[in-house]
């Protein structure tokens, strides 16, 4: 019994540690946004050197996923949260490259002459960044119903990914000889959408966790008509 107790606190331990790496994904992530938002070097440069942080963290974590495995072999839902961390954990590290990312379009956006961010650029970056919240939450309440909402979110964010590509073109028509930025602005744009891909990758982790099926590759359970983008917000 002392053994199972044991087992429990490693995992508890563990969770926190997922958590607290996703805590710090989240704030370079917003620093991210306001960098390109803003034009400021300061904070793009504060992403770019926090990324070095979330590497070592995800290193972290891997190893003390392998070393609960080592030790103690734990079967059913204790092998599925494991499971579930190293895949979640994976999904953060690439969260943060992508947030290293758009600060380094940031950076070069800093360089070019000052070209308008599309508003939908900001709508999208807020879902996104709410997408990822709402996943996290629902790692930490093994929430399935959570999990669920932010499936149907991301079909959202894949329209908001659209208007976002038609905005930015219209402003090359309009504004060829500024190109350049207006291009960096596309690339962000897909980081945007990869992001919410990565935090969608997560709420079916979660799933994993809680109900032991694999959910990739399914269409979600709650259509996005079924609620707005503000629910998740709240």
């Amino acid at each position: 019994m002392a053994g199972v107790t044991h087992l429990q606190r490693e995992l508890d331990k563990l969770k926190r540690k997922v958590l607290g790496l996703g805590a710090v994904v989240e704030q370079n992530l917003h620093l991210a946004f306001q960098a390109i938002e803003l034009r400021d070097e300061r904070r793009a440069r504060r992403v770019v050197v926090g990324d070095f942080e979330i590497d070592e963290l995800e290193v972290e974590v891997e190893e003390e996923c392998l070393k609960i495995l080592a030790l103690y072999q734990p079967v059913a839902g204790d092998l599925r949260f494991l499971v579930a961390v190293i895949k979640i954990n994976s999904e953060l590290e690439r969260i943060g490259d992508l947030a290293s990312n758009i600060a380094e379009r940031a950076l070069e956006l800093s360089r070019e002459h000052p070209v308008p961010v599309p508003p939908n650029f900001t709508v999208m970056a807020d879902r996104t960044g709410t997408i990822l919240e709402k996943a996290l939450d629902a790692l930490v309440r093994q929430d399935a119903m959570a999990a669920r909402f932010v499936l149907g979110a991301d079909v959202e964010v894949d329209y908001l990914y659209g208007e976002l590509i038609k905005e930015l073109k219209e402003n090359i028509r309009a504004d060829i000889d500024h190109i350049d930025a207006l291009v960096l602005l596309f690339s962000v744009a897909r980081y945007l959408e990869r992001l919410a891909d990565h935090a969608t990758n997560i709420a079916e982790d979660v799933l994993y966790m809680v109900e032991g099926e694999i959910h990739r590759h399914q269409m979600p359970d709650t259509p996005a008509g079924l609620f707005h983008l503000e629910e998740l917000g709240q």
